[in-house]
């Protein structure tokens, strides 16, 4: 006796598509072998093969997740051209911090407010030196300087009776001997002292607060008198500068006599 074949199973055997195999795909894998099971509706809900709108969604879906992903590429580099906008003051400020003759150097910010300041100070001796100190050191030697280049050049045409003349000018200290330059050393010595009341160190030089660096009051004509305080700058700069160029100017001289062992002229 024959066993009765459940309804609609051999409909379904005789309406099952002839699929091929490369045709059973799921999300995740392939199914080996064709099988009823796979034609199922229910099988189909519950991850076989995919309907032709879930196909298409998902197709749609990677399109439009590739074309942000393009955009937002796109969009980086360009920000990565554009121009970066500076916070206002930042060139200023670095422009400021820097000295002016040394560009590359940072601006000395003691040499502030003195007179002749271009921001030269490359061995920071305003940093461990007092200003007021160095001020008057360089005017000293300044004023030193612009007496000895008239000097050099004097010396070689002029000559102090009883004295032997030289040409070469480095040679004066031996004509005239060792008493006359020790003469010399205390003389300047006793006008240093008495310059400022005997406070000639460091520490007790500017003990008065009040006292201007290369002021001792030595104006025998007024002249300083008659100007105001924008000429008076004026005429300052000028003694500073000329002095300046006066203690490069004696080295030169000093120098070009013993390279050469020639006189000046």
């Amino acid at each position: 006796m024959r066993a009765v074949e459940p309804l609609g199973h051999a409909s379904r055997k005789r309406t099952m598509p002839d699929l091929r195999e490369d045709q059973y795909i799921t999300l995740g894998s392939k199914v080996d072998s064709p099988s009823v099971s796979s034609c199922d509706p229910r099988v189909q809900q519950d991850g076989g093969l995919p309907t032709t709108s879930s196909v298409v969604l998902s197709q749609l879906v990677s399109i439009t997740m590739k074309s942000v992903a393009v955009l937002a590429a796109i969009l980086g580099t360009s920000a990565a051209f554009a121009p970066q906008s500076k916070p206002a003051g930042v060139t200023t400020q670095l422009r400021a911090e820097m000295s002016e003759s040394v560009p590359f150097l940072t601006y000395p910010k003691n040499l502030k407010g003195y007179v002749g300041d271009v921001g030269l100070d490359p061995l920071n001796f305003s940093e461990y030196f007092d200003m007021k100190w160095l001020r008057e050191s360089e005017l000293k030697h300044s004023r030193a300087a612009m007496l000895a280049t008239v000097g050099f050049v004097l010396q070689e045409f002029v000559t102090i009776p009883g004295y032997t003349h030289v040409d070469d000018s480095n040679l004066g200290p031996t004509s005239v001997g060792v008493s006359a330059m020790l003469q010399i050393v205390l003389g300047m010595g006793v006008v240093e002292w008495w310059s400022n009341n005997g406070k000639i160190t460091m520490e007790d030089m500017f003990s008065d607060p009040e006292r201007v660096p290369g002021n001792f009051g030595f104006d025998p004509l007024g002249y300083g008198k008659k100007l105001s305080a924008e000429e008076m700058e004026v005429m300052e700069l000028k003694e500073l500068n000329n002095g300046r160029l006066a203690m490069l100017a004696i080295g030169g001289m000093i120098h070009h006599n013993w390279v050469t062992g020639e006189p000046l002229f």
